[in-house]
């Protein structure tokens, strides 16, 4: 049972019951909609679609998401709001996802992407709040960095059943069968993940309010987070690149679940880095790393720019690469933003992050699609290694500035 606790009688395990629900919820939804996006590149081929409508519908998902998120931020702002949010958002992906299986055109998959997006987005922000509330202060790189390994996983588990499965059912029934760990996901949210809890005597603020109230330290921090996300592009791009290169080499026939066990890779490595970092980043400090998982991505993109055709080993370790920047990204930038937001200000907090990495992602896939379509390849990957690299630089400037921080609400298994 969730009970207010300070920090002296915080509690020693970081496993509460509350970050086992959210984990479990990530794993489920990460399951269905992975299965689904390992096979979007060749579904939309299917339908006739360029590359450059590949690179538009993950842009316009992800920017769509980045509003949602901010209006996430304000919603993670009302304690009682936080939990219904996030199964209102499980289960809006995990029906936009099932939708694709009914669509005959890229626009229609482009309307199901943004719905679900929107979905994904808003929940969020109530997600990341109420896990960072369910563990000590010190113990949320390893709270974030277990949210993560349980979401990669899920990303391991759906690409894997999606090649194991293409070939029997096809890729509309594939999809179908996405339904499933969906509706998984958003029943672990209703059941384990904790309720909100608000701060006695303290009044949500207004989004604008609370917006003006983060920390400069915070905005230091986002500046190079933001810098990334301009160049931090959707990975189907990466299965999309992996699938020409080896239909040259394969030919198409083995060329796809051939790209979809390269990207299932990806998934394993960041599953694999996820939890290590956030831990690291507990006990050596989250800035230098989170940076050092920026520049592990200028690697993987040079690496994709510079070599033609490589082989399957070199583009195996390209795709490790990329999923070592995953694990890095996802579980300090969240753990770092803990550290500096008073909890007062964490759904703000959240909220802004969320936004600045969506319109990151919004920017990136668009940009790096057109210059995929109109110069090549190589263009995108080299304009993703530069914004990567000065998100680098900015996350190491920016200081180590570190809010007051405020008991959370832990509760136990």
């Amino acid at each position: 049972m969730s009970t207010l606790t300070d920090k002296s009688s915080s509690p020693s395990r970081w496993l509460t019951r509350g970050v086992l629900g959210i984990g479990l919820a990530s794993l489920f939804s990460d399951w269905g909609h992975e299965a689904a996006t390992s096979i979007l590149p060749a579904f939309l081929a299917s339908l006739g679609a360029p590359p450059m409508a590949l690179g538009i519908i993950e842009g316009v998902a992800d920017g769509l998401s980045s509003f949602s998120k901010l209006a996430g931020g304000w919603i993670a702002g009302h304690a009682h709001w936080r939990k219904p949010t996030g199964i209102i958002g499980y289960l809006a992906t995990a029906l936009s996802t099932f939708g694709y299986a009914f669509t005959h055109s890229w626009p229609a998959v482009l309307l199901l992407r943004g719905l679900g997006w929107i979905g994904r987005g808003s929940r969020g922000p109530s997600r990341d709040t109420l896990l960072a509330d369910s563990v000590d202060p010190g113990q949320a790189g390893r709270a974030f960095g277990f949210e993560r390994s349980m979401d990669t996983l899920g990303a391991v588990a759906g690409p894997l059943c999606a090649a194991l499965l293409l070939g029997v059912l096809g890729a509309r029934e594939v999809l179908r069968w996405t339904l499933l760990p969906g509706l998984l996901a958003a029943a672990v949210f209703v059941f384990l993940a904790p309720k909100g809890h608000a701060i006695e005597g303290h009044a949500a603020p207004g989004l604008a309010a609370g917006i003006r109230g983060l920390p400069k330290s915070f905005w230091r921090f986002l500046a190079g987070v933001f810098a990334h996300g301009i160049g931090d592009f959707a990975p189907t791009l990466l299965i999309l690149r992996a699938t020409q290169i080896l239909t040259w080499r394969v030919g198409a026939a083995r060329a796809a679940p051939l790209a979809i066990v390269l990207y299932l890779a990806h998934n394993i490595v960041n599953a694999a880095a996820s939890y290590p970092a956030g831990a690291l980043g507990d006990r050596l400090g989250k800035r230098g790393l989170l940076a050092l998982g920026y520049f592990v991505a200028v690697a993987s993109f040079l690496g994709f720019a510079m070599v033609r055709r490589p082989a399957l080993p070199l583009l195996a370790f390209l795709f490790a690469l990329a999923g070592v920047h995953g694990g890095f990204q996802a579980s300090l930038e969240k753990s770092l933003a803990a550290e500096l937001l008073p909890r007062s200000l964490r759904g703000a907090g959240f909220g802004v992050l969320a936004t600045a990495n969506g319109i990151g992602d919004l920017v990136s896939s668009i940009i790096v699609g057109a210059l995929w379509t109109t110069v090549g390849p190589a263009a995108g990957f080299l304009y993703a290694a530069v914004f990567s690299a000065l998100g680098g630089i900015l996350v190491l400037a920016s200081g180590r500035g570190r809010a007051k921080q405020v008991s959370p609400v832990a509760d136990s298994l």
